[in-house]
């Protein structure tokens, strides 16, 4: 199997590999692409690894570290930016598209 890139079976994803592979990421040893396809996971499952590894170690250096409830609802905050991020990204997607010239035998909606 020379040259073939096979995909690495993990039978489970305890904690300590995922921040064995976080970490690898965060050094810049592999992409996120990269580590994805290597694992058989999604580029998403990674960054979402990536980012609570962050947003934890950040809270182990406080001086007042936060509670789990307090972690929760930031972790709940930051998605909802994004959401609130893509559905303007999505806007603009559809707005460009109106002004985009319609081929013969296409829809517009």
């Amino acid at each position: 199997m020379a040259g073939e890139e096979r995909m690495e079976e993990v039978q489970r994803w305890t904690a300590k590999r995922r921040v064995a592979l976080v970490l690898s990421v965060l050094m810049g040893e592999t992409a996120v692409a990269e580590a994805a396809r290597k694992h058989g996971l999604t580029v998403a499952e990674i960054e979402q690894w990536r980012d609570r590894f962050l947003l934890g170690a950040e809270n182990a250096l406080r001086a007042r570290p936060k509670d789990d409830e307090a972690l929760h609802e930031e972790e709940i905050k930051r998605l909802q930016r994004k959401i609130g991020e893509l559905t303007m990204d999505l806007d603009i997607v559809k707005e460009a598209n109106k002004l985009r010239p319609s081929m013969p035998g296409t829809s517009q909606d």
